[in-house]
């Protein structure tokens, strides 16, 4: 049942209209006075204020300020004997919902009671909505607890409040876009667009219509004007995934929207202004790229202004559990399927793959086992073959079992990971391994590897 407080001093004409709304299916709370009423809503989880104008300690009009300050989703219906345009548009600029005239308006009270309790609904389901956007968008959406993973938050939680332009660094798959949104919905553009767009996934002809847009006739299938995404972007945040895709010519018009805020759409001569922030992200070397001439260096120190390096998975090794039960919960949930955990085996297996792929790999592999699982708990069966095999098979002679642990076989099992990793390139391979070349190559005849 919906609350409703009237203040009114006039007693006589409190009870009637309290009983009149009481009819209608309101629980009805009384005030004589501004002090009693603010006592009342501190009370009570009140959701409609009928309130006189003229009270003994004070004007309905200023009242109305103080109720939306401290109960914002509470409506204030201001009543007075002598209606007057300037108290009028006082009270709505304090947030009322609005100003009648007791006696020649008394009609008018419940229709706006009915009305006043839709907004109400409106604006907490609003508020809800907004609550379950920053819970899945924020940084406390972000799961791990690994330090790299947290060195990465703590910087993004310090650029956030800015509008400086962002880099997220690292290899595909490791949660650059969640980043990106996590950014924007700790900013202050929070409530404007967040527009994402890959710069590898259009030709370039599309991907400059889709950036900057087009007029119509500009090129053939051009039969009408298209806002393109920065435009769409307009005081918000706009993502730019593999930011390193881009074509050269492109690049200078992106640079030219960093530094002036401005662009021309595809056929068309005036320029658009937008104010956005960019954040872009890659998995390239960038200063490789520019030395290569396939990026412009000026483009990489506007958009490396704050750089933000993201770990691989298997930087993160302590995330790999905690990361798999969360996306066994969506997809049993999503399928239906009674699956309430991991198997011990299960897990041990995820933490001894190397996860090229990182967390979109992870996520894909857990999405099959939930698929194909027939049991309460993720069993090693239900893995890919190639992470089924990275156990030791199980065996009676104790010699093999030790020998499967033993530091040079894991070693050379490693070795062998990060060279199916990198291809064949063992220059790379002895990069992420941190040893020399040299080094490389006598491990690589040791231990019999090609």
């Amino acid at each position: 049942m919906k609350k409703v407080l009237i203040i009114d001093d006039e007693e006589k004409l409190r009870k009637l209209i309290a009983r009149i709304i009481h009819l209608e299916g309101f629980e009805v709370i009384e005030a004589g006075d501004c002090k009693t009423g603010l006592k009342k809503l501190e009370q009570s989880n009140i959701d409609i204020v009928l309130c006189d104008v003229k009270l003994p300690d004070g004007n309905g009009v200023d009242l109305t300020a103080i109720i939306k300050e401290k109960n914002p989703y509470t409506e204030v219906i201001l009543l007075t004997a002598y209606g007057n345009i300037p108290d009028g548009v006082q009270a709505i600029k304090n947030g009322a919902f609005d100003y009648i005239v007791k006696g020649d308006d008394n009609n008018k009270i419940i229709p706006l009671l009915h009305r006043a309790v839709e907004k109400v609904k409106l604006t907490k389901k609003v508020a809800q909505y907004e609550a379950q956007l920053d819970a899945k968008f924020s940084f406390e959406g972000i799961i791990g607890n690994s330090k790299a993973l947290q060195q990465g938050i703590e910087l993004a939680k310090k650029v956030a409040p800015t509008d400086t332009t962002v880099l997220l660094t690292g290899e595909t798959g490791t949660g650059k876009e969640v980043f990106a949104q996590a950014i924007h919905q700790s900013s202050n553009r929070k409530n404007e667009n967040f527009v994402a767009i890959n710069c590898s996934a259009f030709s370039h002809d599309l991907l400059e219509s889709e950036m900057f847009g087009h007029t119509s006739g500009a090129f053939t299938g051009a039969t009408k004007d298209k806002k393109g995404l920065f435009e769409e972007a307009n005081n918000g945040t706009i993502f730019m995934d593999e930011v390193g895709e881009l074509p050269i010519d492109l690049q200078a018009k992106l640079l030219r929207v960093i530094e002036n805020g401005e662009f021309i759409k595809i056929g068309e001569s005036k320029i658009t202004k937008v104010n956005i922030r960019i954040i872009a992200a890659t998995n390239r070397d960038l200063l490789k790229e520019i030395g290569a001439g396939n990026f412009r260096q000026d483009l990489y120190y506007r958009l490396s202004v704050f750089q933000i390096p993201l770990p691989s998975l298997r930087e993160r090794v302590a995330d790999i559990e905690t990361l798999a039960k969360h996306f066994l919960h969506f997809f049993a949930l999503k399928t239906n399927k009674r699956i309430k955990t991991l198997s011990n085996e299960f897990v041990h297996l995820l933490k001894m793959h190397t996860w090229p792929g990182n967390i979109r790999e992870l996520k894909n592999v857990i999405e099959r086992s939930v698929i194909l699982e027939t049991n309460e708990a993720l069993m090693p069966d239900s893995l890919p073959i190639e992470i089924q095999q990275l156990e030791p098979s199980n065996t009676e002679n104790s010699n093999k079992i030790l020998s499967a642990f033993s530091l040079a076989s894991t070693e050379k099992l490693h070795i062998q990971k990060v060279l199916n990793y990198t291809n064949g390139n063992k220059t790379e391979t002895a990069r992420l391994l941190g040893i020399a070349l040299t080094t490389l190559y006598r491990k690589l005849e040791e231990y019999k590897i090609s």
